[in-house]
């Protein structure tokens, strides 16, 4: 359609929210669907958050605020920093917006010139290419193997750097694949970027607190001081807190940086919701005890849901260090043929198969990056994991 921005073209819809929303529509038909999609917790917010939330609206809380966040959460925002990070910074460093996507695209936005790359490891989050090509930037894919348990080497980082590089954009523990850095493995790549220090970090850290076994989550900024002054360290309170719907994400970082992302934030959506933040301040102030028994539960889930993959004959299934998902190779399935005759040519078709046969919705690996494999969030029950990997078995076995 010629009316529409060319910027636009370069761009393709989230398949994570495609995966959900077909999934929803077949439900709505009367298909028995698992929805394995979603990267969301199937846990109710907490209710002292949500307490909060309600004395928001009941305490006329609901008008305007200042366009990047209330000096509250703010301060809350600090103080979980230092608290959980030993990173200190101010008020004035720091910036709240509608979830964390959105502050990752507003610095991108703000700081992007054409010509301008971000390197990314992939197998990475859907968004981040294309935020950086709506931004006018250019996404540099860094692929990390299965055999490095999906984490990239320092010396394909090294590779990747260019002096057009403006950031480097980094997930840990990681959507799509869980897999987390270590603290050795962390220095190894900040060992690089102290080479380079044209580029910029950042990192997104938004599974900080999904940590299972004895990984020890760290953050770049921590691991190496030095890259304090050009590092922007996201987070936010979706996953941990259980508060996805609630929106609300943030970042600290240099406070030049922060003030042009709120010039982009005070020209698009201005102030997240009032009633989000007021519970996002009772959130990162309030008891933290509830985390712990869900990553029991979350730990749990992994270890079932890679103990059934791992026994499907074509199927390899790392198991993660954090977040809630595994991200399975089916190298061994390409080129089988479904029944009705369907070849498995590749990880798109593997997914819309298993849908369409056996009810169960996953996002197919090329929409992160890497092939052929695809992603199960294990935010669910573990019923509902169970007889998506007995269905998942059948399937495989059917092919020939």
């Amino acid at each position: 359609m010629a009316f529409l921005s060319d910027t636009l073209s370069r761009v393709k819809p989230s398949p994570t929210i495609a995966v959900s929303n077909l999934a929803m529509e077949l439900k709505a038909q009367g298909r028995d669907i698992i929805s394995l999609g979603a990267g969301e917790p199937d846990f109710d917010t907490p209710e002292n958050i949500r307490a909060a939330g309600i004395a928001a609206i009941n305490e006329g809380k609901t008008r305007y605020t200042a366009v990047d966040g209330i000096p509250e959460l703010k301060q809350a925002i600090c103080a979980k920093f230092k608290r959980d990070n030993d990173l200190d910074y101010t008020p004035a460093q720091v910036t709240v917006g509608t979830g964390g996507k959105q502050v990752l695209y507003n610095a991108l936005m703000a700081t992007l010139n054409p010509g301008d790359e971000v390197v990314i490891p992939a197998p990475y989050w859907v968004s981040y290419p294309d935020m950086v090509l709506l931004a006018g930037g250019t996404p540099v894919a860094v692929e990390a193997s299965l055999e490095n348990n999906f984490k990239i080497m320092p010396q394909q980082l090294e590779a990747a750097i260019t002096p057009n590089t403006k950031w480097f954009l980094f997930n840990s523990p990681s959507n799509p694949t869980g897999a987390g850095y270590s603290r050795d493995e962390m220095k190894a790549l900040t060992d690089v970027l102290m080479r380079h220090p044209h580029v910029w970090v950042l990192t997104d850290d938004m599974y900080e607190f999904l940590a299972y076994d004895d990984f020890k989550f760290c953050t770049p900024a921590q691991v190496e001081p030095a890259l304090y002054d050009r590092t922007l360290t996201v987070n936010g309170v979706s996953k941990a807190y259980a508060m996805t719907g609630w929106r609300i994400g943030y970042a600290a970082g240099p406070e030049d940086l922060i003030k042009a992302i709120r010039k982009v934030q005070s020209q698009s959506t201005s102030n997240p919701c009032s009633i989000s933040q007021w519970a996002a301040v009772e959130a990162l102030n309030g008891p933290q005890d509830f985390i712990a028994p869900h990553n029991v539960m979350f730990a749990r889930r992994r270890d079932l849901v890679v103990d059934a993959l791992s026994a499907i004959d074509g199927i390899t299934c790392p198991k993660p260090e954090g977040a809630f998902y595994v991200f399975p190779s089916i190298a061994g399935l390409i080129g089988k043929t479904a029944p009705g005759g369907v070849v498995i040519e590749n990880d798109e078709v593997f997914a819309t198969q298993l849908l369409e046969q056996s009810g169960v919705a996953v996002v197919f690996g090329a929409a992160f990056g890497l092939s052929p494999n695809f992603r199960i969030s294990y935010a669910t029950s573990d019923e509902a994991l169970t007889e998506a990997c007995r269905r998942i078995a059948v399937f495989c076995a059917a092919l020939t």
